[in-house]
């Protein structure tokens, strides 16, 4: 893992702490009950703040898992 990959898990255990980090590669809006609309502008915003950047408002709603957030980062799928 890089550590782009680590901060990003970081972002993802600081909204949901009771997920593992391997529970956080494999979340999705849909998997974890807490990931309301509430959550994803807290972890849009943690994300922001973590890596210096701004989500376009269209891109947003399509941030809805771990994978989507980290291929929006430029990661590939590991």
């Amino acid at each position: 893992m890089n550590d782009r990959h680590e901060r990003l898990i970081g972002c993802f255990q600081a909204v949901f702490p009771d997920l593992t980090a391997e529970q956080i590669v494999n979340a999705n809006s849909s998997r974890v009950g807490d990931w309301d609309s509430v959550a994803t502008v807290t972890l849009t915003a943690t994300v922001e703040e973590e890596f210096g950047i701004t989500f376009d408002a269209r891109d947003i709603e399509k941030l809805d898992s771990f994978r989507a957030f980290a291929k929006h980062l430029g990661e590939s799928d590991e």
